[in-house]
């Protein structure tokens, strides 16, 4: 056990931390502004009786 080395994590432990690249850090960011834009499309649609692409003009 003498000639273990102690390796530390390339990631750091901090869930919130922000980070580029494929790290679990920027999935959950990734995650959260997904979650951000659903809900207000959802909202868009409940307040204004029209959806996303009639709101813009698209369809």
């Amino acid at each position: 056990m003498a000639d273990v080395k102690k390796t530390t994590a390339l990631v750091p432990e901090d869930p919130n931390a922000l980070r580029w690249g494929f790290t679990p850090q920027s999935e959950n960011w990734n995650g959260r502004f997904a979650m951000i834009g659903f809900i207000s499309a959802v909202a868009l649609e409940v307040f204004s009786g029209q959806g996303i692409l009639h709101f813009w003009g698209i369809l």
